[in-house]
């Protein structure tokens, strides 16, 4: 990114900020780390008691903000893309997928207040894994 080609761009370009996934609003998925890297995400968090859960969790992020509905096909996407990690990585149950928001409080919000988990959850139980998705796993 061409941190001159926006302001805000300058404000951001020292951030240690990244990404395993980013599903953007016409549900159309990047992946910008290996699935087995780590990502930096998560920043300063804890879950289950263990701390810094970049090391050990898969950060995907979902265009949008904290006014605006998710769009029908970013759930199904990420519904997809959760199926295909569950289907490789048996310790990623359902009861262990969270949002930024669970894991750092204090500093995050997101997916936040639009994001609907009952849909979601529901969606993730009827989704097939998308297997033609060229997923990196190895760092």
């Amino acid at each position: 990114m061409d941190a001159a080609a926006h302001p805000f761009f300058q404000e951001i370009a020292t951030l240690k900020v990244s990404a395993h996934f980013v599903i953007d609003r016409q549900g159309a998925v990047t992946q910008y780390v290996p699935v087995h890297g780590r990502a930096w995400h998560a920043g300063v968090s804890i879950w289950e008691g263990r701390e810094n859960c970049n090391d050990f969790s898969i950060g995907v992020e979902l265009e949008g903000d904290a006014n605006t509905p998710f769009e029908d096909c970013q759930y199904n996407t990420l519904a997809r893309l959760t199926a295909l990690l569950q289907s490789r990585l048996p310790t990623l149950r359902e009861e262990r997928i969270v949002g930024h928001q669970h894991v750092a409080p204090t500093r995050k919000w997101d997916p936040g207040p639009t994001f609907d988990w009952s849909e979601f959850k529901q969606r993730l139980q009827h989704s097939q894994p998308n297997t033609n998705w060229p997923v990196r796993w190895e760092a």
